[in-house]
């Protein structure tokens, strides 16, 4: 039996930053995370045979996503 987890990121700019995240991190995703931008949200699914390596998926690509919002506003500020 497969065990499906989702990650919805809404918000006015949500699309951009997410968008940023999900590219960032898709070179490290396994075939059991899937992606998916839109305007003002992305979602992302994760597919795992047992809970416990669901939630451990999903809590690495969260602590990588903060990763990637840490260093693209830093790199933001850099800009100014």
């Amino acid at each position: 039996m497969k065990i499906k987890g989702r990650l919805v990121f809404k918000g006015e700019n949500a699309g951009e930053l997410a968008g940023i995240i999900a590219r960032s991190l898709a070179p490290d995703n396994p075939p059991e995370i899937k992606t998916v931008s839109e305007e003002n949200s992305v979602t992302v699914t994760f597919t795992a045979d047992k809970i416990g390596t669901l939630l451990s998926s999903v809590d690495d690509y969260l602590m990588n996503a903060i990763i990637v919002q840490k260093l693209s506003y830093s790199l933001k500020g850099i800009r100014r």
